[in-house]
């Protein structure tokens, strides 16, 4: 159970946050006019993380609206991740495997 919750760790929620920090930065490049959507490359690569960062953003942006027009649901995503990471998987799950607790 320890090597699942390591990949899960140090492969699937990494892998996770750099796709909402790449969707992040691209955002802000194609707001600041250096992406044309136009391209047909930019604009599946802006769809298919959006498709991938759309479910997981929703809720966060249910709970904080955007404060003057910047979104802060990424941030708390990501902030999310780090508590899985840290506390969940790190301080009580592989603890308590380690020890056999369960």
């Amino acid at each position: 159970m320890i090597p699942l919750l390591q990949f899960i760790d140090h492969v699937i929620i990494d892998l996770l946050k750099w796709v909402v920090i790449i969707s992040i930065i691209l955002s802000w490049l194609v707001a600041f006019g250096i992406i044309n959507t136009y391209n047909q490359f930019a604009s599946s690569v802006m769809q298919f993380l959006d498709a991938v960062t759309e479910p997981m953003l929703r809720p966060f942006r249910s709970l904080v609206p955007p404060i003057n027009g910047v979104d802060l649901s990424p941030l708390l995503l990501l902030i999310f991740f780090m508590f899985l990471q840290w506390v969940v998987i790190r301080g009580w799950l592989i603890p308590l495997f380690a020890q056999g607790g369960l």
